[in-house]
């Protein structure tokens, strides 16, 4: 008897548990915050030293190149070798730049949300064959970095999942600026989401996936709140950030156009 008593003083209450779950959690979400925040610098660092150094690197071998055809006589053998070298370069510098730009688009620290998610959405469909409807907010204020960038990786996160699993041939994305909140909208016309894995959705489970809690617990950070819907006709996500910050927010450079329509792109890139 003894030893059952000692035994159940020694275990701890429902309130301990509870009080230690939420601890737990609370933890646990810092640490995922932190995460993505190192990822962000990581992503920015390696972006600017693929376009510092490598991107210079291959610019400058272009430039030997280009000073050797010169060199060499017109008919000679060696003038198609060089050709073909400048053109593998090229090749090379352009893919070096798109997956410098994809990791960090200098847009988005130079001017902004609406510029950077344009050039990405512009890109999203050549690069996809999806025909993508864009309407972004004409306001030239722009908003606090923290913002912008959670916003924009919610877009690129979205645009992947649209790509990868919905089988839709468009997708349409909307970005407003209200008063008190910045909601962005993707759309597309997929397959959609099972009532199964959106009541997983719903619970905040972790079998969602990396991205989908990646998104929630950036938007977590800023008192935001990520929103799916799904049938059988596709699946809208809405990103919502209240706008209750203290210090005012950085305006677009003056050279910079101040409206941004919208715009339809095709797979072929072009505006329609």
């Amino acid at each position: 008897m003894w030893i059952l008593a000692r035994h159940s003083r020694s275990r701890p209450s429902r309130a301990q548990l509870e009080s230690l779950l939420i601890e737990r959690t609370v933890a646990l979400e810092k640490l995922t915050q932190r995460l993505l925040k190192l990822q962000d610098e990581e992503r920015r660092r390696i972006a600017r030293n693929l376009h510092d150094v490598t991107g210079q690197t291959l610019a400058a071998l272009k430039m030997a190149v280009a000073e050797l055809e010169h060199r060499v006589q017109p008919d000679s053998c060696a003038l198609n070798v060089l050709s073909e070298i400048d053109a593998l370069a090229e090749q090379a510098l352009q893919e070096i730049r798109t997956t410098s730009y994809l990791l960090h688009p200098p847009l988005l620290d130079e001017v902004g949300f609406s510029a950077a998610a344009e050039w990405y959405v512009e890109g999203f469909a050549k690069r996809s064959g999806i025909s993508t409807k864009l309407d972004l907010v004409k306001d030239r204020e722009r908003l606090p970095l923290a913002i912008e960038t959670a916003l924009f990786r919610v877009l690129q996160e979205s645009l992947t999942n649209v790509h990868r699993y919905s089988g839709s041939s468009e997708v349409s994305i909307r970005f407003q600026r209200q008063t008190e909140a910045a909601i962005l909208e993707v759309a597309d016309r997929g397959c959609g989401i099972s009532a199964e894995v959106l009541q997983r959705l719903s619970e905040g489970c972790a079998e969602i996936g990396v991205g989908l809690a990646g998104m929630r617990e950036r938007l977590r950070e800023l008192n935001g709140n990520l929103e799916i819907n799904s049938d059988g006709f596709g699946t809208s996500l809405r990103a919502i950030v209240p706008l209750l910050v203290k210090e005012p927010p950085a305006p677009y450079p003056d050279y910079l156009p101040g409206t941004f329509p919208e715009t339809t792109y095709s797979s072929a890139g072009r505006a329609a």
